[in-house]
């Protein structure tokens, strides 16, 4: 098996886990906070990482290691309180799909970063995008000045796509170190977690006075029962195995791959699965609308990854070329003054 096919192998178990991951997150997000949700998500995978790497040796990260590690984690927070805030108004579907475009930004982050030029294709592919969150909105007819038609939740839900896109660009980064994926994740994640305690804290003292108004009206009422502590539990920890598993095989994947923009296509696979989830788990219908609007978004998404692979791999072919021009032109140059010498010497 060749290794761009070990990578595809990898990519897709990624993305199957990541859709039961969002599945898993959507229960919770109704039924947690979200800065505990966040916290749980982090601090769940980074233990039993860290307790699977106890029966091998644990390497610490260097100092030049740390840098992509804590972008990564500071995306990773900023993305999963997005996504997972958005989860409470909108439907399992529409909130992977706004946070599958991911990629779509990432040549955005490359020209705030490194400066580099954005392609008109790029910019017709967001237009696009942009008329599909309008569609997925609601009913035209029904747009009023000052009203609810556009739902806070989609912009929440495009915002955890582009820190999504920043949390590719530092997983790619990070992956080319000499961490293995598991020892790379599990620092990722501890270190995100310590971000989200804040958040835990704020949280906490300011739900304070709920707490205390639940007490007065009966503090046995106000807890959850066992079964729904148990499902929770459950839902929990099936979350972060089923991170644990995501992270692990696109590292994997990266590993593999000569560059992000080979397996960048099939990171949309995630919507498959999760439409499957959407159908067997829950009942929401989507307006005609509503679906062109996300038809609309994945084609978007879909041509701008394929036309950013078909620009890197033009490049990749053009460099070759220049290599072998420069070459020519220092053999002819050599020739002429061989044959220069030679005349002067017989003279």
């Amino acid at each position: 098996m060749s290794d761009i096919t070990k990578a595809t192998t990898f990519m897709l178990l990624s993305t199957f886990s990541l859709s039961l991951s969002g599945l898993m997150a959507k229960y919770l997000s109704e039924v947690m906070p979200i800065s505990l949700l966040s916290f749980v998500r982090f601090l769940l995978p980074s233990l039993f990482l860290f307790l699977f790497l106890t029966f091998y040796k644990i390497s610490k990260p260097t100092r030049e290691m740390w840098k992509p590690l804590v972008m990564r984690a500071i995306f990773m927070v900023a993305c999963q309180w997005c996504f997972l805030t958005s989860l409470q108004t909108l439907t399992l579907v529409e909130g992977v799909v706004l946070f599958s475009t991911g990629p779509l930004f990432i040549p955005l982050l490359e020209k705030l970063i490194f400066r580099t030029k954005i392609h008109t294709t790029t910019i017709v592919c967001l237009a696009v995008t942009f008329v599909g969150v309008v569609m997925m909105a609601g009913d035209w007819s029904q747009f009023e000045l000052g009203s609810e038609f556009f739902r806070p939740a989609l912009l929440l839900g495009l915002l955890a796509g582009v820190f999504n896109s920043g949390s590719q660009v530092s997983l790619y980064r990070a992956s080319k170190t000499s961490l293995t994926p598991a020892e790379l994740n599990a620092w990722t994640f501890l270190v995100a977690a310590i971000i989200v305690i804040p958040m835990v804290v704020f949280t906490s003292v300011s739900a304070v006075p709920d707490v205390l108004e639940s007490a007065e009206k009966g503090f046995v009422s106000a807890l959850l029962s066992f079964d729904d502590l148990r499902w929770i539990a459950l839902g929990a920890l099936g979350l972060a195995l089923f991170t644990i598993n995501t992270q692990i095989f696109r590292s994997k994947a990266y590993k593999l791959a000569d560059s992000g923009s080979q397996l960048a296509p099939l990171i949309f696979t995630n919507m498959l699965f999760s439409a499957l989830w959407q159908g067997l788990f829950f009942d929401d219908v989507f307006s005609t609308q509503q679906m062109i609007g996300i038809n609309l978004i994945v084609v978007a998404s879909i041509t701008n990854t394929l036309l950013a692979k078909r620009h890197s791999k033009t490049k990749a072919n053009q460099k070759p070329h220049t290599t072998v021009a420069v070459a020519t032109v220092a053999t002819v140059a050599t020739v002429v003054d061989v044959a220069v010498l030679d005349s002067a010497a017989k003279s």
